[in-house]
């Protein structure tokens, strides 16, 4: 970084390479550098020729100190964008667990590299929000709470590459999915596009995680999605307290909430059946249990146990019981939700904000990610938190599974 003309002003020289065009990314480095208060000159562009060319854009950019350069490189690496003058990355000893350096790098969810003795590491374990740690020659994401006295993290913003997902070239498939409300003509449309995209990463050897709220039970759509379950569509499970208790609710007492799922009417003194359902959980000593002995014959979870997928509960503050297997601690809920997702390639959302942000900022950005819900704020919320590579149907769950489920099972 050097001051050029005026004492006050500093110049940096910045690099990117991908589809700059398609993925917006240009527009969006240039609305960053005015947003600033900074100046952009480009000193090369080359457009790709082809529709699988990258472009490449070489940029110098002025501001009018140098913490607001400093501010402004740390977003356009975000972007992709790297400094021209290329060094190793500085590393700092942490000196006491889970106190790092002011100036520590903090990481987004596209793919990351550093420069370490002259070579890049590509960054393992991507997530957003995390520090870069380097141990020999390997590079790790890793958390503020896991850092320990001796790690070695990457300070500054030398030595960096980011290389931000390109949006795919059939995007426009999903361009309705932006609107506000969707009709059913759309909703077919956005079903068969999720179960290609469920095809494509079954047939690329990736899992297929399913984060699923109670509404999924609620609205009916508890049997589709065990169907999928049961046939192979499903890999891991990542929920709360809630769709677990309501799902044995249903399986036992064919309510939920105390409403019947046959006819939608109140069940006399049903508000007790969820408490029940956690009762007879516990009788049986948890719920594998409650499947081998055949307490439990239906549902969600009980797929889960005959076809061996994972799942993890995840508790909450207003969680009643909890189920045994409900995991009430946030820390080790948040390490066994990051261990599923480890080989993703897809994460199907249904009904759940909270566990769907969660997961988005767990997840790489070359991780599919699609949210379904009917509140179209929980959409848009999920990918304004920096889950950029998210798309959105807004619809009712339980029909959305229900026609997914006939879309990949044909009864």
């Amino acid at each position: 970084m050097s001051a050029v003309g005026s004492p006050t002003l500093f110049q940096e020289v910045v690099e990117t390479e991908g589809h700059l065009i398609d993925s917006h990314i240009m527009e969006r480095i240039f609305d960053t550098v005015v947003e600033y208060q900074a100046r952009f000159e480009v000193e090369q562009f080359r457009i790709g020729r082809t529709n699988s060319d990258p472009s490449y854009l070489r940029l110098r950019v002025e501001a009018p100190s140098r913490e607001s350069m400093a501010s402004l490189l740390q977003q356009l690496l975000g972007l992709g964008c790297a400094p021209v003058d290329i060094s190793d990355v500085t590393l700092s000893a942490i000196v006491r667990d889970r106190c790092a350096p002011e100036d520590f790098y903090s990481t987004t969810n596209h793919r990351t590299l550093i420069r370490h003795e002259g070579r890049w590491l590509e960054v393992e374990d991507q997530r957003m929000d995390a520090l870069v740690v380097v141990e020999g020659q390997r590079a790790f994401c890793r958390r503020l709470r896991d850092l320990r006295a001796g790690d070695r993290v990457v300070v500054g913003m030398r030595g960096i590459r980011v290389a931000p997902e390109a949006k795919e070239r059939d995007r426009l498939a999903f361009a309705f999915m932006s609107n506000g409300v969707s009709s059913e003509r759309q909703v077919e449309t956005a079903v068969r596009q999720t179960a290609a995209l469920l095809r494509q990463t079954q047939a690329a050897g990736k899992k297929i995680v399913v984060v699923a709220g109670p509404v999924v039970v609620h609205t009916g759509g508890a049997e589709a999605l065990a169907r999928l379950i049961r046939h192979g569509w499903v890999q891991s499970v990542l929920s709360g307290n809630a769709l677990g208790v309501h799902d044995i609710e249903a399986a036992l007492y064919g309510t939920s909430l105390g409403v019947r799922l046959s006819d939608g009417r109140q069940e006399e003194h049903g508000h007790r059946n969820h408490m029940r359902a956690i009762n007879a959980i516990y009788h049986a000593g948890g719920v594998r249990q409650a499947v081998e002995s055949g307490r439990l014959k239906s549902g969600v979870l009980y797929e889960c146990v005959r076809a061996g997928v994972p799942y993890v509960l995840a508790g909450s503050l207003r969680d009643d019981g909890p189920l045994p297997e409900t995991i009430t601690d946030m820390n080790e809920a948040q390490d066994a939700y990051a261990r599923e997702l480890r080989g993703a390639g897809l994460v199907l959302c249904l009904g759940s904000m909270l566990h769907s942000i969660a997961t988005g900022n767990m997840s790489p950005s070359w991780v599919k990610l699609v949210c379904v819900d009917i509140n179209p704020a929980v959409v848009t919320k999920v990918s304004d938190r920096g889950t950029g590579q998210a798309v959105g149907v807004v619809t009712d769950v339980g029909l959305f599974l229900e026609s997914l489920a006939q879309t990949l099972v044909p009864a």
